[in-house]
């Protein structure tokens, strides 16, 4: 019964970010194992699968038929997006750090803490039965777009996953609104004395921000599924067009809108980008600047460029519909404030690199990564504004100019971050450290491995190659550029496999890992202040804060740096003679 109340209905906030963390793992393998299988087929259509092709698609000769690839593209997106980066930034990150960095003791509403992680598991369960389901799983998109949406999905038989597709988003949702909630009241009211919003670290204003995004624009979506649902079951019409039928239910007369999901869809799921992208550059902000020994830079114009984002975030979700008979002074609109979002966009990066500049760098892999994701950020937030343009986003749109943008934008961006925040607080976590030789070398491979993967598909996308076809082959239009199919297939087969490293690493080190001190960075930041791993309640005294974690007497001095290491202990947690 301990064990159960300890470490698996927990209501430490603690527990439940790495509960968090190693369930949005195990289904980012998934993810990429999914698209590994979109590329095999990608680089040799309709070719035998090896191992696992005759028993995963139901096929005598081990191929991938075409309903299955749509699956895979429906899947993929909907893993990486719902169930690993949302999750593991605003879920895992959240919930450990919230209350370690603002020097309280856990979150507002520890039970409703806990019900947010079990509230994932009948998503987890939802999206696995999806996959069991008759036909060839749900197959209309990661956006599941009506009509198709609303019909047979795929093929016969195939809407009962669908809707079990609808119904995992659903408890995802009920999900994130429980954190968002307790997030906000936790940051608002919780903070130890002293700890003023402008000392906040960036990592909680970002999530602060982020909370706000989820609690207004989730149920919005929440609502929209709701009425996905009803057409699938109830024979209602919210997105049926006249002359339709339902999949699963009773015949409709139809009437309904189908732009209306485009629009209620992504008006959240624009925000979901930042959602996504805030908690990156928080934690971002806090490594680059306890690596470069220096006060982060510009600390107020960070903060309002946050929010900048946060709110601009809220009325740019029609650039995604330019291409849906939009006004032209509608879609000129749209255009306007979706290139506006590039000015705080732009501070920040300015601001990360003045961090940089003239700091005493500590290259530690945490940093490498952190420094990786400026550079994907750059790239594909540079592309992002030439897509912003209507007239070139008609060219462009569902071409894999698209793909290699948004791969940038949130693996090269949000994952790099993912990955090096992991390495950053793996000690505060587990109380040992990951290695450095193979954490570096894990870095290099992955940054290498990702832009063979992302980068050659801008030249794809420019010569107008459409995603979300499962053979350019056959005709003569794309045949010439299947031999960069190939070498993108090459790299992110590679990609996948030095994953294995972090893998390797991330468990070998919970055993084999040096012990890591309270803290073994010289950071700044109160979370260091705690033991490591820290105990329930987090802090062995009060904590009353007279400095935020920017605010030095000699910037870019190591001594100036507060919380310093525990008496007797060096910055590699190492005891030392008196």
């Amino acid at each position: 019964m301990r064990f159960l109340t300890t470490y698996l209905f927990s209501r430490d906030h603690k527990i439940i970010g790495i509960q968090f963390l190693l369930s949005s793992l195990i289904w980012f393998l998934l993810g990429g194992l999914l698209a590994a299988a979109m590329r095999w087929q990608l680089a040799w259509p309709w070719s035998d699968v090896p191992v696992l092709g005759s028993w995963l698609f139901a096929n005598e000769g081990g191929q991938i038929p075409p309903e299955y690839y749509t699956m895979l593209v429906t899947m993929h997106g909907t893993v990486m997006v719902f169930f690993v980066v949302i999750p593991i930034l605003a879920g895992a990150f959240g919930n450990y750090l919230i209350p370690l960095m603002i020097g309280a003791d856990d979150m507002a509403f520890p039970t409703l803490n806990m019900l947010s992680y079990w509230f994932m598991w009948p998503a987890f369960g939802c999206l696995m039965l999806a996959f069991a389901a008759p036909g060839y799983g749900p197959a209309a998109g990661w956006t599941s777009y009506p009509p198709l949406a609303v019909l047979e999905a795929a093929a016969p038989g195939s809407g009962l996953a669908q809707t079990l597709w609808l119904m995992g988003l659903t408890f995802v949702g009920i999900s994130s609104m429980m954190g968002s909630i307790n997030y906000i009241t936790t940051i608002v009211q919780m903070r130890a004395p002293g700890m003023t919003m402008f000392r906040l670290p960036m990592t909680i204003w970002a999530m602060l921000i982020t909370a706000i995004l989820q609690a207004f624009a989730l149920p919005v979506l929440t609502a929209a599924v709701m009425m996905q649902i009803s057409d699938r079951l109830f024979g209602t019409c919210f997105f049926i067009p006249e002359g339709l039928m339902v999949a699963d239910g009773p015949a409709t007369g139809g009437g309904g809108q189908v732009l209306l999901w485009q629009h209620l869809f992504w008006f959240y799921s624009h925000p979901a980008v930042y959602i996504m992208l805030l908690p990156a550059m928080g934690m971002a902000s806090d490594i680059l600047s306890s690596m470069a020994r220096k006060p982060l830079f510009g600390y107020k114009p960070m903060v309002y460029s946050m929010l900048s984002i946060g709110g601009l975030g809220f009325i740019v979700w029609g650039h995604h519909m330019f291409v849906s008979g939009m006004q032209p002074l509608v879609g000129a609109a749209f255009m306007l404030s979706t290139i506006l979002i590039a000015l705080p966009s732009g501070i920040k990066t300015f601001n990360w690199l003045a961090t940089l500049w003239g700091g005493r760098l500590q290259l530690t892999t945490g940093m490498l990564f952190c420094v990786g994701f400026i550079a994907m950020f750059v790239i594909g937030g540079l592309s992002g504004v030439l897509m912003a343009v209507a007239p070139v986003t008609i060219f462009i749109h569902d071409t894999y100019y698209i793909v290699a943008h948004f791969h940038y934008v949130l693996f090269g961006g949000t994952s790099l971050i993912v990955i090096g925040a992991i390495y950053h607080w793996y000690p505060k976590m587990f109380g040992r450290l990951m290695s450095e030789w193979l954490g570096k070398l894990h870095f290099f491979a992955t940054f290498v491995l990702m832009n063979c993967v992302f980068f050659p598909m801008h030249f794809l996308g420019a010569q107008g190659l459409p995603r979300r076809y499962a053979d350019f082959t056959a005709g003569d239009s794309f045949s010439h550029l299947q031999p960069v199919n190939e070498f993108i297939t090459y790299s992110a087969f590679g990609l996948v496999a030095v994953q294995s490293l972090f893998i390797l690493n991330f468990f070998g080190s919970m055993v084999f890992g040096r012990r890591a001190g309270a803290n073994p960075w010289n950071a700044n930041t109160l979370e260091w202040a705690a033991p490591s791993p820290p105990p329930h309640g987090n802090f062995t005294s009060p904590i009353t804060v007279y400095r935020g974690p920017y605010e030095y007497s000699v910037p870019g001095r190591e001594s100036d740096f507060w919380p310093q290491t525990e008496p007797g202990e060096d910055a590699h947690g190492s005891h030392h003679g008196a």
